[in-house]
């Protein structure tokens, strides 16, 4: 009897909560290693916004490694689902043992390009706003680069434990390694005075102790997904199976990564235009700010990927059965989640930026960071529903094993609309041009996604059993 069988008989509301809800926790403990790190950083006098702004122009970098990590971990993902649902448990222990070595081996290869590369990384995402950003965000990257490795694995199997049944073991090992960081940086930072250095130190010691753990599940506590030894091999044939179902959030990513590439260099190109942040003082402000601009972002964009990846199992295993009707109904709950909760988030950004802005040592700054922050955050962010809806839709897309649809919309939202409108609006408007980007982008995607979900709809509402595809 398939351990996983549930995923065909409950209720999809409560399979939702079940699997979100650890996942969600997960994200956001995820999220906050980078976030954490520019809390304790701007708030530190001999760091403050220069600090920022360097944690900013390695923010991309990260994302980088963290495209190729949902490559393989959402892709695997996917296959395991459905391998299970379709009574294949062979083929979802070889998958995981063949993703859990690719993992490994892209880790420290990117690892070895970061070193290599590092310098004109950094100046390629806008690391040359300043000296000082330049040299702390040389520091910073200098130290998180070890962590890569530990970072692609630990990250790459969370989903591969969520689909053999045991999200709350990802939020456990997550949250303990997030726990590290947060203790930690204070220490380095503050106590030890290790500046940007201290920032990445405990950054890194958290993302080894959640691979540890990833590693000893995936070794010893398997339940749904028979593994062993024998599993633990490359296997071409089924990478060209999973990894086309990752497709999508590795185009997301790289396409994010060339967005936010972007947006960075036109902050500084028009920042250095504007009569207040054209003064040496204030330089790196825009910088800085758009940096606590997106941390947000990221926050909410992490509640949003947890609900939708959460339904990736759930999705995979009805689609195997050849329940189309129950696919269709998890589908129309996420939508609703989604809209909610970008309601939510739009309030806070329109109401209480000044709130968010102190957080991240806006009162210690001057009164321009403070004004230009509240700013971004009302303009930036403006139709943040929408976006959360964008996203929700793509990842859907990509757990029914549509990869190339999910793929072809996150570059359309990223690339053509997102760099593309990045680089044109603010030849008209400025440095304003960059603020009003990201709310272009996702109205002209949405319109978009809108067609895509309803031919989604009236697809799932044909009689179709998937499972006789795979």
């Amino acid at each position: 009897m398939n351990n996983n069988s549930f995923l065909e008989t409950e209720p999809v509301n409560k399979l939702l909560i079940r699997y979100s809800v650890p996942l969600i926790i997960s994200l956001l403990v995820a999220a906050l290693y980078n976030i954490v790190d520019q809390i304790f950083i701007a708030n530190a006098d001999y760091l403050g916004s220069n600090g920022n702004a360097a944690n900013n122009v390695v923010f991309p970098m990260t994302v980088i490694a963290l495209a190729f990590t949902l490559f393989i971990g959402d892709g695997v993902c996917a296959f395991v689902s459905m391998s299970l649902g379709s009574r294949n448990i062979k083929q979802a222990g070889d998958s995981v043992g063949s993703a859990a070595l690719l993992s490994s081996t892209t880790g420290i290869i990117i690892a070895v390009i970061y070193f290599i590369f590092r310098d004109e990384l950094i100046t390629f995402f806008g690391g040359r706003v300043n000296q000082q950003t330049f040299d702390f965000a040389k520091e910073y990257f200098t130290f998180i680069i070890p962590g890569i490795p530990f970072y692609v694995f630990g990250q790459a199997m969370n989903p591969v434990i969520s689909a053999d049944g045991s999200p709350n073991y990802v939020m456990f090992s997550t949250l303990i390694g997030a726990g590290i960081n947060i203790i930690l940086d204070p220490v380095f930072i503050f106590i030890f005075h290790w500046g940007m250095m201290g920032a990445a130190v405990a950054t890194i010691i958290g993302q080894i102790f959640t691979a540890f753990m990833s590693l000893l599940y995936i070794s010893r506590k398997m339940k749904a997904v028979k593994f062993t030894r024998e599993n633990l091999h490359y296997n071409p044939d089924l990478m060209r199976k999973y990894l086309p179902l990752g497709l999508c959030s590795f185009l997301s990513q790289i396409s994010l990564v060339i967005s936010v590439a972007a947006v960075n260099l036109m902050i500084k190109k028009y920042g250095a235009l504007d009569p207040v942040f054209s003064q040496p003082e204030y330089s790196q402000i825009p910088m800085a700010v758009i940096g606590i601009v997106m941390k947000f972002f990221q926050i909410v964009i992490s509640i949003v990927v947890g609900l939708s990846a959460s339904c990736t199992p759930i999705t995979g295993f009805n689609i195997g059965a050849g329940r189309p009707d129950r696919v269709k109904k998890l589908f129309s709950l996420l939508l609703t989640c989604e809209s909610v909760l970008g309601l939510a988030a739009f309030i806070i950004v329109e109401f209480f930026p000044v709130y968010i802005a102190d957080l991240f040592g806006a009162s210690g700054e001057s009164v321009y960071y403070s004004d230009f922050t509240v700013k971004c955050f009302r303009t930036y962010l403006c139709l943040i529903i929408l976006a959360c809806v964008n996203k929700a839709a793509f990842i859907f897309i990509q757990a029914m094993g549509k990869p190339w649809t999910s793929a072809g919309l996150s570059m359309i939202r990223e690339i053509i609309f997102g760099a593309g409108l990045t680089v044109l609006m603010p030849l008209f408007m400025g440095l304003d041009g960059v603020l009003w980007s990201m709310p272009a982008s996702d109205l002209l995607t949405f319109i978009v996604s809108l067609i895509v979900i309803i031919m989604i709809y009236r697809e799932l509402s044909r009689p179709v059993r998937y499972s006789d595809s795979l």
